[in-house]
């Protein structure tokens, strides 16, 4: 039996991955991960990394974040707590979407993650106080491989659902996109 239906969505390569919940009295049961199914999808490399990230407070937003060459990395994003405003661009300079976002709604609720290819930034708003996300890495984090854009950059006219209630100073510094950017 498949846990998993995935869809591809507009930007090249993004897929959305449905998570069936296996649900009863006690509450349910929803698997994350599972080589088999998710390399028809995509998935090709070791998870190097797992990561879990908490929100606290409603309308922060975190990202835009993505790993260059050679760290570059896919990902699995999932909320496990809460409800967000999930967001990637695509980077890829020789993509038909290039420069193009999409926006998706994650949530504990609806089961549904995203599976990011390389060459994608990432970034989201909480729509709830407490949310959980957990990310499921292909390459390992490496500091000097690190980039980022700004989350309010006009290129992208990114509509957050809610006031930017919080951001990181790190976050706020990511350059915007600027004729020279030769992307990914």
């Amino acid at each position: 039996m498949s846990r998993f239906v995935v869809s591809p969505l507009p930007l090249v390569d993004l897929k959305l991955v449905e998570r069936t919940c296996l649900r009863d009295s006690r509450g349910f049961l929803s698997r994350l991960f599972c080589v088999d199914e998710l390399s028809v999808a995509g998935w090709v490399d070791p998870i190097a990394q797992i990561n879990h990230t908490y929100t606290a407070k409603r309308g922060t937003v975190r990202g835009f974040h993505y790993q260059l060459e050679p760290h570059a990395e896919m990902k699995l994003v999932s909320c496990v707590r809460g409800e967000v405003c999930d967001v990637v661009i695509d980077l890829r300079s020789n993509s038909a979407t290039y420069l193009q976002s999409h926006v998706q709604l994650l949530s504990a609720v609806n089961c549904c993650s995203l599976l990011i290819p390389q060459g994608f930034a990432h970034g989201f708003q909480s729509l709830t106080d407490d949310c959980e996300l957990i990310y499921l890495h292909s390459a390992i984090y490496s500091s000097q491989y690190e980039a980022g854009l700004r989350y309010d950059d006009p290129i992208f006219s990114i509509d957050w659902p809610l006031s930017v209630s919080e951001i990181s100073p790190r976050d706020q510094s990511h350059p915007l996109v600027t004729s020279d950017f030769k992307g990914f």
